[in-house]
């Protein structure tokens, strides 16, 4: 008989990621088996043995995995809110703390009929199909610059097309474009922005040193060359009532909100925390 129980190869896998120095080994490996497996991770108990085919699948994605190769590279797909995106080279890799951010922009548009809606920076679409998939009488516009990412993007909108959720409107361009998006001036309910924010030369960890597009990581000596113009296409979209919600470095606190609130067509700039307590995004909405 050559299975072996699936627990035992779990719990190798995640003592070898934990060597590695993989933040949360025992979830990754979990994922990974899972993977392989083509089942859910919930599910994992109810398979207790499998053939070493399996075992030796599970272990070269581990050994991956252990070189620091993001685990969404290898399953091929990361989540935001209810929607499974494709992700892999040349796009950055949607955040979890990033759903916050969503959550807030939902909330701020839940009384808004058929809101029409801006993602800046969108890569994978995360955002952007997010908020469709959870409001469908939205209009969702989807802003990106870099080639790869928004061939990303246009993959995982169609997949969301083929499931039945509105179409979104992809833009190649870039968001520091004073003259973008010009026929939405005044129009917009909602500007959502997961930007480059991390200041040049700081140190990251090696999935997204070796893995992440550089320019959808680091922006500038104090990571807000991107974020400035975006405050700024942001107060000019709004209409009244609108909001704004821009993820930021953790150094950050204090710089998003006063660049927010430099601006007198905002009002009520908010600061948010993570889960984790660490400063996360800021908010305002056009007066």
């Amino acid at each position: 008989m050559n299975r072996q129980p699936l627990r035992l190869a779990i719990l190798d896998a995640e003592r070898i990621l934990a060597q590695a120095g993989v933040g949360s080994p025992r979830v990754d490996a979990e994922l990974l088996a899972a993977h392989v497996l083509g089942v859910e991770r919930g599910r994992l108990p109810l398979v207790p043995l499998v053939d070493r085919a399996v075992v030796e699948a599970i272990g070269r994605l581990v050994a991956r995995r252990a070189r620091r190769e993001p685990l969404q590279h290898l399953i091929g797909s990361a989540a935001m809110g209810a929607v499974d995106l494709a992700v892999g080279p040349g796009v950055f890799v949607p955040r979890p703390e990033t759903e916050l951010l969503l959550e807030w922009g939902l909330k701020a548009t839940a009384g808004r009929q058929a809101p029409v809606v801006v993602d800046l920076c969108t890569g994978s679409g995360a955002l952007a199909l997010s908020y469709a998939a959870a409001r469908p009488d939205a209009t969702v516009h989807a802003v990106e610059r870099d080639p790869a990412a928004l061939s990303w993007a246009r993959r995982n909108a169609d997949a969301r097309v083929a499931a039945g959720d509105t179409p979104i409107r992809l833009i190649a361009a870039d968001v520091t474009d004073p003259d973008l998006l010009t026929d939405l001036d005044g129009r917009v309910d909602l500007v959502l922005c997961n930007p480059p924010y991390v200041p040049e030369g700081t140190e990251v960890p090696p999935e997204v040193a070796d893995h992440d597009p550089h320019d959808a990581v680091f922006s500038g000596a104090d990571g807000l060359d991107v974020i400035r113009p975006v405050v700024a296409l942001a107060a000019r979209l709004l209409a009244p009532g609108g909001g704004v919600a821009i993820e930021h470095d953790d150094t950050h606190a204090e710089q998003v909100p006063a660049l927010l609130a430099a601006r007198s067509v905002l009002r009520d700039v908010a600061e948010h925390r993570d889960l984790a307590g660490r400063p996360r995004f800021a908010t305002a909405v056009r007066a």
